[in-house]
């Protein structure tokens, strides 16, 4: 399929081809073809309960056959608002049988978001958890929902637990939820007893069909709907496969605590996973010492994380209790990886710890080190097999020189086929040749190692000087009592923006703002330094664990508002 040659194709290790040769089938045939082949092999593990690849997929082919028993069509949007346990990957896969379109939903929606989501989708039907119900139920008049399916935790939980569940639920979320069979309300349990495995044929067209709207998170604006076929996610879980060489149809572990509803959990484990026949250890909440009990005693081989999430393992007061040396590789996504992390990470493990880079509107992945070659620490590394990048110059579409900061822009065929009706988006992102403007700024070495400096719109410009907030985020890093820091400009009067750092202390650590001051210009030049700094016992976060900087941009600009009308 490449036709291209560029400087980091010699860089890629013997195993890893520069083209792959992409197979022409709907994405859900991949978990058909693993229940063939592994049928009797553990495909999910949750919370003690274990459920084959051949259980599987006859359950996914029940969630089809009922989908369809309700009337949803080709091309029909289904909801799907679950966090990780065993429905989430079970409708997952139904609905694409079904021939209908997923929708994935964030369960930590509040009803105004969910609302806004199932309008701009126009989704019939939703499936989610029962503690969520109320929300779908309270939403569904002024939605085009027709349908509620409702499941729970406890659907799969082995006995006792299934029987304590209920209890424990009433007493986090302060509510017991019983919904009822009815025209319009749907019981999972209901649908795995009433419904069958057949499932009427349905005519797929892997490159033209969507399989997937995937919103993005919605911090320049509301979140858009982005368009991503089967072709597009299976031809990225094809490059995942080939670029992790090393690991094994049918003999991995992975643990799954990246959340599906986010792209690049689904891509990076669960459609992954389906693709090799390998065994998913799923969590359906980041607990750092859950997480940690359950690599002790699961063994997973394969880790794949963000950044704040290798931070709190590494940062829990009893990591040296747990037995972590089965992991063997784990691709940080979603936020830059602090090098110190990193190196820290892989003598904890003993495995491979590497950057890579995408966006929710590449399926997700275009860059990434190499996990078991050559890397580059501090770089994304390079674009994967089929995907072509470039820095275009600031505010121009012509090509900037090696080394010169710019916006990434790529192109290959895990890249959106574009913005749900939103044409003038996709417009704006994507030119008419497949060139998609990332709006991340870095920069590319002569060897064809890439680097973010960081997001187009979070570069602050401060008495004339562009700071990138990610540089001076990885001096903090580096320093020995800092847990977390973010870089964030904030209105100033002289400046325009000026430098503020908000900081998340290691425990027990006692650091003073004059004492990073001074640690700071060691390290950097003057006007990189930040001139503000807040402690923090916490930072806001999105549910795949990347740090909310518009958030706190937008609390500043509220503050320096409000502290204007006062003058």
């Amino acid at each position: 399929m490449t036709t291209f040659q560029r400087p980091w194709h010699k860089l890629y290790p013997p195993e890893v081809p520069v083209t792959i040769e992409y197979e022409n089938r709907p994405l859900h045939d991949y978990l058909r073809a693993s229940a063939e082949a592994y049928g009797e092999k553990k495909a999910l593990y949750f919370m003690g309960k274990e459920l084959t690849y051949k259980e599987v997929y006859d359950q996914a082919l029940r969630v089809a056959n009922y989908l369809q028993q309700l009337g949803l069509e080709k091309g029909d949007r289904v909801s799907i608002m679950l966090p990780n346990c065993p429905q989430s990957v079970i409708a997952y896969y139904g609905v694409l049988m079904a021939g209908g379109i997923v929708v994935q939903t964030n369960p930590l929606y509040m009803e105004r978001e969910l609302d806004y989501q199932l309008n701009d989708s126009g989704a019939k039907i939703i499936i989610c958890l029962d503690v969520l119900y109320p929300k779908a139920a309270n939403v569904k008049p002024d939605t085009p929902l027709e349908h509620i399916i409702v499941t729970g935790i406890k659907d799969y939980l082995p006995f006792p637990k299934n029987k304590i569940y209920p209890f424990i639920q009433k007493r986090q979320y302060q509510v017991l939820v019983r919904p009822e069979q009815s025209t319009d309300t749907h019981l999972w349990s209901h649908l795995m007893k009433n419904s069958t495995s057949s499932v009427s044929p349905v005519d797929i067209d892997p490159v033209e069909d969507l399989a997937l709207l995937q919103y993005t998170g919605g911090t320049t604006g509301f979140p858009k709907g982005v368009m991503l076929s089967h072709y597009n996610l299976i031809v990225n879980t094809q490059m995942s496969k080939k670029w992790l060489y090393k690991c094994k149809d049918g003999e991995e572990t992975v643990l799954a605590v990246l959340p599906f509803f986010h792209v690049y959990g689904m891509t990076s484990v669960m459609n992954l996973s389906v693709m090799m026949g390998n065994k998913m250890i799923l969590m359906p909440k980041f607990e750092a010492e859950d997480v940690l009990k359950v690599i002790e005693k699961q063994r997973p081989t394969l880790f794949p994380g963000a950044p704040t999430i290798y931070i709190a393992l590494l940062n829990h007061p009893n990591l040296k209790k747990y037995d972590l040396s089965s992991i063997e590789a784990c691709i940080s996504g979603s936020a830059p990886l602090p090098v110190e992390v990193q190196e820290r990470f892989e003598q904890v493990t003993g495995g491979k710890l590497v950057e890579g880079y995408g966006l929710t509107e590449t399926s997700p992945v275009t860059h990434s080190n190499f996990v078991w070659g050559n890397r580059v620490s501090g770089s994304i590394g390079v674009p994967w097999p089929d995907t072509d990048a470039k820095i275009y110059k600031m505010e121009a579409e012509e090509e900037a020189e090696n080394g010169e900061i710019g916006e990434i822009v790529v192109k290959g065929p895990q890249v959106m086929k574009g913005y749900w009706n939103r044409p003038d988006d996709t417009a704006q992102v994507l030119s008419e040749d497949g060139w998609f403007r990332t709006g991340d700024m870095g920069y590319m070495t002569d060897e064809g190692y890439f680097y973010i400096v960081d997001r187009k719109k979070d570069m602050i410009i401060a008495g004339g000087y562009n700071i990138y907030p990610r540089e001076v985020e990885e001096v903090l890093y580096e320093h020995s009592e800092v847990q977390e820091a973010v870089i964030v400009g904030v209105p100033d009067p002289y400046r325009g923006e000026t430098v503020k750092a908000f900081i998340v202390k290691k425990q027990g650590s006692d650091i003073t703002e004059d004492e990073l001051n001074e640690y700071c210009r060691k390290n950097m030049a003057a006007y990189k330094v930040p001139r503000v700094y807040e402690f923090r016992k916490e930072l806001p976060k999105t549910a795949v664990g990347k740090i909310l900087r518009r958030t706190l941009i937008e609390e500043e600009k509220l503050k320096f508002e409000e502290s204007e009308s006062i003058q």
